[in-house]
């Protein structure tokens, strides 16, 4: 009792003198701070995870996790990793198979140390968004019904303003947000969001956004669309014959309102187009399937709700499609499923608080209904870098579900000036990690800058993770990418 009090005397002496100065002080949220964690390795650095509230009295909340930056905590950014689907968590994929510190390995018995995690480099934050994806729950159905691109831009804007209450040492430190696939509708939007409500926001509540990076990502549909036609003919993926009957049945995927008329033929030149993947993984295209799962329900288990361009969207086919990638180890979603549904995992993580009705899913069970979702952000990401925000685009090429075809194919459509080459930057150029050329990098004279990553599937860091912290690390500094094999 005696220590609790003298505790007690000791954050009260704090919280008063950070208000002399004028500082704004608060002690961090310790009921979220995560310890004894089932199967963590031995670290040197705190996370948190929990739930912060979007909407009021604790009907509507969202889960996230965070991980200090390995070391120098305070003079490292704050960067937020965004998942897509939509419904899909990046928790679950994100933060466990990609990025984060841990990596769930062995049918969720044990967590392994990621040597290429990027709280090396920032202070790291996963969100599950929206309500309905993983650990984030509503109390109301109803909500459910609500969710597409509108609601998951504002909730997860409410959610940072609150979670920087929450961890206020942050609030002045630049922010970044980063994200794949459909997260290229999240992360954009989200950084418009900010962008926007930063004009009208007293002092304490602006956030100190400095710009994004999104990988392998949906950002306009025409462009997706005709871009994953052309990498599948150009992989030998699909016949010469299939590739002309698609392109002239679907009239290159232009929408109607341009004059496209798909004909009769596209329904049936689109189904065979998708059944040319099922024997292999299309996020990566040159690994190996899960053969533990493939003959199971969930493996091969309809998918409503899909990062997936609409003329392809309105096949059934297409949702017959796994969802997520498998990369290097294929079993690692259903090492992830068996983990976050043990009941002492969610305990360590302060998780599942309302005792949810269904089992934790890397991608949502729950949401069946996306009611808005633009044919392209592009517009958007011509604001924000009009802005003067740093944007960064980056493709695995060895990914068929959004290729880098796709997203060379969406730049060219925003006709922007390609920079010169000067002193041996500019243009379209090899870059280097470790003298091997990690894959190819082009700068625009409006602030964009597109990264292949060279062996990479849809999911970058799990694929390729040594060169993408490098590439992060480019990123933050806003310097060009290493162009010879000297630089690393």
């Amino acid at each position: 009792m005696a220590n609790m009090a003298l505790l007690s005397l000791a954050t009260a002496l704090l919280t008063a003198s950070a208000a002399v100065a004028g500082a704004s002080w608060s002690p961090r949220p310790e009921a979220d701070r995560v310890t004894g964690l089932p199967g963590q390795p031995e670290i040197g650095f705190k996370h948190y995870a929990g739930y912060v509230d979007v909407g009021t009295s604790g009907d509507r909340a969202l889960f996230y996790w965070f991980f200090e930056a390995e070391k120098e905590t305070e003079k490292k950014p704050l960067l937020l990793w965004l998942n897509g689907g939509p419904g899909c968590s990046s928790i679950a994929y994100g933060a466990a198979q990609e990025l984060g510190p841990f990596l769930v390995r062995g049918y969720g018995e044990r967590l392994t140390r990621n040597p290429y995690a990027w709280n090396k480099a920032v202070n790291l934050l996963f969100l599950e968004s929206p309500v309905g994806v993983g650990f984030s729950y509503t109390n109301k159905t109803s909500d459910l019904k609500q969710l597409g691109d509108r609601v998951t831009a504002e909730d997860s804007y409410t959610f940072m303003l609150n979670w920087l209450d929450k961890f206020p040492e942050f609030k002045t430190r630049e922010f970044y947000i980063s994200g794949e696939s459909y997260a290229g509708h999240y992360v954009p939007q989200l950084a418009d969001r900010i962008y926007e409500g930063n004009k009208a926001a007293s002092r304490d509540r602006i956030i100190n956004l400095k710009g994004f990076m999104i990988g392998n990502a949906v950002i306009n549909d025409e462009t997706d669309q005709l871009g994953m036609v052309e990498y599948a003919w150009s992989h030998a993926i699909i016949s010469d014959e299939l590739h002309a009957a698609v392109t002239r049945e679907c009239d290159s995927f232009r929408e109607e309102a341009d004059g496209g008329r798909p004909g009769k033929g596209c329904s049936p030149a689109v189904k065979a187009f998708m059944g040319a993947f099922d024997d292999i993984d299309i996020y990566s295209i040159y690994t190996p399937t899960c053969l533990a799962s493939a003959n199971s329900s969930a493996a091969r288990r309809p998918s409503r709700l899909v990062a997936a361009p609409r003329l392809f969207s309105q096949h059934e086919a297409w949702h017959m499609m796994r969802r997520a990638p498998a990369g290097f180890d294929p079993c690692t979603e259903a090492y992830v499923t068996k983990y976050f549904n043990r009941r002492d995992v969610q305990r360590a993580l302060h998780a599942n608080r309302t005792a949810l009705p269904y089992p934790y899913s890397p991608c949502s069970t729950v949401i069946r209904k996306w009611n808005d979702s633009p044919a392209t952000v592009l517009p958007v990401l011509k604001k924000l870098m009009g802005a003067g925000l740093r944007v960064w685009v980056y493709s695995g090429d060895t990914d068929g579900r959004v290729p880098v075809t796709s997203t060379r194919y969406s730049i060219n459509a925003m006709k922007l000036r390609q920079r010169e080459r000067t002193k041996g930057l500019g243009g379209w150029r090899a870059w280097f990690y470790r003298q091997q050329v990690a894959g190819w990098a082009v700068e625009y004279e409006e602030g964009l800058t597109l990264v292949t990553v060279r062996g990479a599937g849809h999911q970058v860091p799990l694929f390729k993770p040594a060169s993408s912290l490098a590439m992060l690390y480019h990123f933050l500094r806003g310097q060009p990418l290493p162009n010879t094999s000297r630089n690393r």
